[in-house]
């Protein structure tokens, strides 16, 4: 009878829409984590969240059981798990342009006198995949493997520039009118140009250019350097190029290809 009732009571929206809030958790708190934060706490999952602490820690704890997170080094922290480790893997091997980047990347750090950096798409914008470091200079500028690139980016500014504005939207969350009207402006350049140039503080910068493969946008590719950016046209020429060779051995159709428009 208890059991009848309880069946006849059951809501399968109910239900379905419970398990799509708790994948979405998953997705949320996985991706707290990154190249400076490999650990965290589920005081510290709570707080970036917005769970409680039991929540948090129930979910941290369900997912070191499912091997999505394990336990840190420090007590009572949790991190990545080999399961994402894999995955992780997995999905990498799946692009090309990871495999035939190398060369491409070596050579234009060469020739450029600077860092060039691949970015592949990750849920809410570039991940720095490959780094080809410049060490002919007295100062190196790079980025760590891993860093999910924020909305200064040169790279994100290009990768927006292709997006729906869904994409947008969730990147200028929380931004301010006039924050969202110089993203606005800067991803308007990018699509115009065809790369982004972005200036940040000590004098650093970057600029940055899409690579296509046959579904669209799949990767950027950046310079990063530091000091006077007045003359950055060769630089620029040289990025452009190895975009455009890049989205050609992918198989991307001609029109795809970037064009540097000065």
């Amino acid at each position: 009878m208890n059991y009848a009732s309880g069946v006849a009571n059951f809501d399968p929206n109910e239900a379905s829409n419970s398990d799509i809030r708790a994948v979405a958790r998953v997705g949320q708190i996985c991706a707290l984590f990154g190249p400076r934060v490999v650990e965290l706490t589920a005081a510290d999952v709570a707080e970036r969240t917005g769970l409680n602490r039991t929540t948090a820690y129930r979910y941290c704890a369900s997912m070191t059981a499912a091997g999505i997170l394990e336990r840190g080094t420090r007590r009572g922290t949790f991190a990545l798990g080999g399961l994402m480790l894999e995955l992780g893997i997995r999905a990498l091997g799946r692009q090309r342009i990871v495999e035939i980047a190398g060369p491409h990347l070596r050579k234009l750090s060469t020739d450029a006198r600077m860092t060039a950096v691949l970015s592949v798409r990750g849920a809410q914008g570039p991940v720095v995949t490959l780094v080809e470091e410049d060490t002919s200079r007295q100062v190196v500028v790079t980025v760590h493997p891993g860093t999910k690139l924020d909305a200064s980016a040169a790279q994100t500014h290009v990768y927006l520039a292709y997006a729906d504005e869904a994409v947008m939207d969730l990147v200028a969350a929380g931004m301010s009118p006039a924050e969202r009207a110089r993203l606005d402006s800067e991803v308007y350049a990018a699509r115009r140009q065809g790369y982004s140039v972005a200036r940040h503080s000590g004098g650093l910068f970057a600029v940055a250019a899409p690579v296509f493969d046959e579904k669209g946008l799949c990767a950027t590719v950046a310079l990063l350097g530091a000091g006077d950016i007045a003359e950055l046209s060769a630089a620029i020429e040289l990025l452009v190029a190895t975009a455009t060779t890049l989205t050609s051995e992918l198989g991307a159709p001609a029109d795809s290809a970037p064009t540097a428009d000065e």
